[in-house]
């Protein structure tokens, strides 16, 4: 298998997109062939800037991705699209949504859309989204940008997995204030207005740029990054080119004020507690419940002699 595998990655560095396809599967089910491919292809990784999409359904955010991406290939970029879609509640794959929707670029070799399935994972954001990240990296895809379900926390957690997040609103879809609440408005790298074509955009731009100054109080440092406010409409392009501004100014921020080794660290630390997380459930769930030790703890916990907490750690030292 050793030597088929070194095969498999080397053809995914080599830009064979059959291969990648086969090596993305199999990274995403978790199986030794993926495992293995991700151990060989990681160091080749870290190159690519990730990029982060998010915000509640109906935003907008598959179509200002595709206009992202239109963007990118204007200046002859490789782009990689991770789509997050809500898993189907019968058989728990991605509704493929949003592959759908961009399929205008499937038969252009610069550009990859792999949409997943949220399945299980919370925030919305699949298990295997930064590995998949990372085998698109490797390939030379730059960037990578992951588009979450946005539903729930998928705001917060998307901060954790990418290096610049872009937080999507539209107008119309309630009181904006809500996204100061959710604590969404402090994750956001650079907002995003969609839609500008209505009227009430340049309202709801107001409110995230007041919203902005009470979070940030006084007076902010003048070293750190203060999110731009951008109104976009796909319908005409307008503001598109202002996003990939933004996201290159903010990438460059980055590396200049020292930001990056930061977010690295955070990422890195988000993607292991996840699969720290996975190995610790997976321990669990495989527990003999028959077994003396399970039975007396349970026991214990049903007497009031332990606390639950107390029963879990014991459970753990098993």
């Amino acid at each position: 298998m050793t030597d088929r595998l070194s095969s498999l990655s080397r053809r995914v560095l080599d830009g064979d997109r059959a291969a990648l396809a086969r090596v993305l599967t199999r990274v995403e089910n978790d199986d030794e062939v993926g495992r293995s491919a991700l151990e060989n292809l990681y160091p080749h990784s870290g190159k690519a800037h990730v990029v982060g999409l998010t915000g509640p359904p109906g935003a907008g955010k598959s179509s200002l991705a595709n206009e992202l991406i239109r963007h990118y290939r204007a200046l002859g970029a490789r782009v990689a699209v991770i789509a997050i879609d809500p898993s189907s509640p019968l058989t728990g794959g991605a509704t493929l949504g949003d592959r759908i929707r961009m399929m205008e670029w499937h038969a252009d070799e610069g550009v990859f859309i792999r949409s997943m399935a949220s399945r299980r994972f919370g925030g919305g954001l699949a298990e295997q989204t930064l590995a998949v990240a990372s085998v698109f990296d490797a390939a030379g895809f730059d960037p990578v940008i992951i588009e979450t379900v946005g539903t729930g926390q998928d705001e917060v957690a998307v901060a954790q997995l990418a290096l610049t997040t872009l937080l999507v609103q539209a107008p119309g879809m309630g009181d904006s204030v809500q996204t100061l609440k959710a604590g969404a408005l402090e994750i956001g790298d650079v907002l995003v207005v969609t839609k500008a074509d209505r009227p009430d955009s340049a309202e709801l731009a107001r409110d995230l740029r007041r919203m902005q100054t009470l979070t940030l109080g006084g007076g902010p440092d003048p070293s750190a990054w203060r999110p731009p406010v951008v109104t976009t409409s796909v319908i005409d392009g307008e503001g598109i080119g202002e996003v990939m501004a933004a996201i290159a100014d903010h990438r460059s921020w980055l590396g200049t004020s020292g930001a990056l080794r930061d977010r690295q660290r955070t990422i890195a630390m988000a993607e292991m507690m996840g699969h720290l997380r996975r190995q610790i459930l997976e321990r669990m769930e495989s527990l003999d419940r028959d077994s003396t030790a399970y039975v007396d703890i349970v026991d214990a916990i049903a007497d009031r002699r332990m606390t639950p907490r107390r029963g879990a750690s014991s459970i753990l030292d098993v």
